[in-house]
């Protein structure tokens, strides 16, 4: 039975002008961009569930490291938030200089 993919396989010979190793595995896949995804509503998403979680420790009569622990949570995510605004205001940023100007048509 003959192998109808189109991928290369390890036994046939590399073409190209540098063949390698690595030129056999990937082929010509493109690379692939890591996400970078805005990180303010994460931050925002944080702070609202330890609130949450601070309110019904704080209704529910939970014991006392409980509703410390919610709300020194609450408290460490303020910074947090600010940092993901200054990376999120630093995203534009790269994002600009990587790829340009994006219009949709």
């Amino acid at each position: 039975m003959s192998d109808l993919s189109p991928a290369t396989r390890a036994d046939d010979p590399p073409t190209g002008p540098t063949p390698t190793g690595l030129t056999v595995v990937t082929g010509t896949k493109p690379r692939v961009e890591p996400l970078d995804p805005p990180m303010v509503p994460f931050a925002v998403a944080g702070l609202a569930a330890f609130a949450v979680a601070a309110l019904v420790c704080w209704l529910a009569g939970a014991p006392d490291d409980w509703l410390d622990t919610s709300v020194g949570g609450f408290l460490v995510g303020i910074p947090g938030l600010i940092t993901m605004i200054v990376h999120d205001r630093n995203r534009k940023r790269r994002r600009a200089l990587s790829h340009g100007e994006f219009t949709a048509s």
